[in-house]
């Protein structure tokens, strides 16, 4: 296994940067996950590693060795791609053993070590069939395996469970979990699906158009967003963000907005600073950190009731301030909530994140 780096690498396509500037370390064993929505820049990122484009600026290393212009069959990576490209003319058998083949490995050698990774992802009673003649979940298992036959430096997935069901991508997502963690490989994994990401990630990469806004742990993505991008991306649903004016009261802070009540925060330097900008701040919470206000909450967001539904364990109550300005509690219950057409949500000072005017993280105390 290895280590990848970027260095200030950009890539243009004409007019147009796909990737801008970026700079990141992945270490030996890590599982880093690429995040963003359609055209942040992930699979251009992902590509440049695996050598299918050339930056247009910049140096990309694995291993410490500098690869920026090497061809990717001598970069020693394994990919596995979104439409898993396996040969159709071929079967599992030797589009697993492929990669042996390509390096000139015997008949007998290279068929053995195919049928000893496919046991271990459970298709080896499937060699003999073609691609057509086995499930999707198979399909992206063999596309796998080819990738594993050869043992390589880093291996890359471009959104490799996009094109199974929402069973088989839990399923799937669970048993790369485990054989990540079994061999301690060092993966690069695109995706665009948030619980992916938190689900496999060591670390992850959010990316929005060419830039990597943040880049840690998974709980420290959630828990400390860097910006409202990050804030509203990741989470499902994603954290509740309101416009609110602010003011200094007696030394502490108090926030104004629509059908919002809230006061008594610390007042820090940070705050102030933001607050001399614009006398706006974005004021975040988090779904599961609502909930149905108890006589006597201090810290409220009243509003009419726009959707109660039950998802079993939990339900999600949305309310609508106005102007499609809408808030959403998770309430973990399965009773039945009877609510009224006017409801009242409250929130601890603990649960509060607050972003200044041009999106970013305003540190809290402590941090």
């Amino acid at each position: 296994m290895a280590s990848v780096e970027f260095k200030n690498v950009t890539k243009s396509f004409g007019e147009f940067r796909a990737v801008s500037d970026v700079s990141f370390d992945i270490g030996d064993g890590e599982f880093v996950c690429l995040l963003g929505p359609s055209g942040c820049g992930k699979t251009t990122s992902l590509r440049m590693m695996a050598g299918l484009e050339t930056p247009t600026a910049g140096q990309i290393f694995i291993g410490g060795d500098e690869v920026t212009h090497l061809h990717p069959k001598d970069r020693n990576i394994a990919m596995v791609f979104q439409d898993y490209a396996l040969y159709p003319h071929m079967n599992l058998a030797d589009n697993i053993a492929y990669p042996l083949k390509v390096r000139g490995e015997p008949v007998a050698q290279r068929h053995g070590r195919a049928k000893e990774v496919a046991d271990v992802l459970k298709i080896g009673h499937l060699m003999d069939r073609l691609p057509s003649q086995i499930s999707g979940g198979q399909q992206q298992r063999t596309s796998l395996a080819r990738a594993l036959v050869y043992p390589a430096k880093v291996y890359l997935f471009d959104e490799p469970l996009s094109n199974l069901d929402a069973k088989l991508r839990l399923e799937a997502r669970g048993f790369l979990n485990h054989l990540q963690r079994d061999m301690g490989m060092t993966a690069v994994y695109v995706t665009h699906d948030q619980a992916e990401a938190m689900a496999l990630a060591t670390r992850i990469a959010v990316m929005d158009q060419g830039h990597i806004v943040q880049f840690a742990s998974p709980i420290e993505i959630y828990r400390r967003p860097s910006t409202t991008f990050v804030a509203n991306f990741v989470g499902n649903p994603p954290m509740n963000l309101v416009e609110v004016e602010g003011a200094q009261i007696d030394g502490k802070l108090a926030l104004k907005a629509e059908g919002l009540t809230i006061d008594g925060l610390a007042m820090t330097d940070a705050i102030g600073k933001a607050l001399a900008t614009s006398g706006k701040l974005t004021l975040g919470v988090r779904p599961e950190h609502l909930g149905i206000a108890e006589v006597g909450a201090i810290n409220t967001i009243t509003a009419p009731l726009f959707a109660n539904e039950n998802m079993g364990p939990e339900s999600l109550v949305t309310v609508d301030r106005g102007d499609s300005a809408r808030v959403t509690a998770r309430i973990f219950t399965d009773d039945h909530l009877d609510l009224s057409k006017v409801v009242t949500l409250s929130f601890s000072h603990e649960h509060v994140h607050l972003f200044d005017s041009a999106g970013m993280r305003i540190p809290a105390l402590g941090e």
